[in-house]
């Protein structure tokens, strides 16, 4: 295992201690359960910059990678959904564009298609991150209304999420096309 995969592997892990200081919902839990989060948040940037400059691409580390920033999101979203921070409706839309796009994915590599994270795809991430750390602060900090800015930060990345959902299947069509017709 190389270090940009052991980053990869340590940002699943983060999420359990995440999940757990949620469950005991106070200040001080909430505040730690943001850290964790982004720290696990950051190894995403530094894994892939690790894996290019070290060359330690995998095709291990390129599956899990994405799975890994999945799982962070996605559990996060359903523990705040459950504590009554985010709605269900918004949480069920991540999740659906989320199994749609990888289940595309998986098909695109079937047909010799290959589709990388585009840059909407990027941005919505960024956002659903960002997002995700306002609403684990949840309470004021420094006077602002975190939550009321994580919800705004959500609702941005929710419309990312669903353009760039409906974006990766508009290239997929467009792939296929071009294949059928070379």
């Amino acid at each position: 295992m190389n270090l940009a995969v052991f980053l990869t592997i340590s940002r699943i892990f983060l999420i359990f201690p995440v999940i757990g200081l949620l469950m005991w919902e106070s200040r001080l839990n909430c505040f730690l359960a943001m850290i964790l989060f982004s720290l696990a948040s950051i190894t995403d940037y530094f894994d892939g910059v690790l894996a290019r400059r070290l060359h330690l691409v995998s095709r291990f580390g390129a599956f899990l990678d994405p799975l890994a920033d999945k799982l962070l999101v996605v559990s996060t979203l359903v523990q705040l959904c459950s504590m009554g921070r985010v709605p269900s409706w918004i949480v069920i839309l991540i999740i659906c564009r989320e199994l749609a796009v990888t289940g595309l994915r998986t098909v695109a590599v079937d047909n010799g298609i290959f589709m990388p994270a585009d840059a909407y795809g990027k941005w919505k991430t960024g956002f659903q991150l960002a997002a995700l750390i306002a609403l684990l602060i949840h309470y004021p900090l420094l006077l602002l209304p975190s939550h009321a800015i994580g919800m705004i930060l959500l609702y941005i990345a929710l419309a990312l999420t669903v353009f760039s959902g409906w974006n990766y299947f508009a290239e997929y069509r467009r792939a296929v096309r071009e294949k059928n017709n070379a």
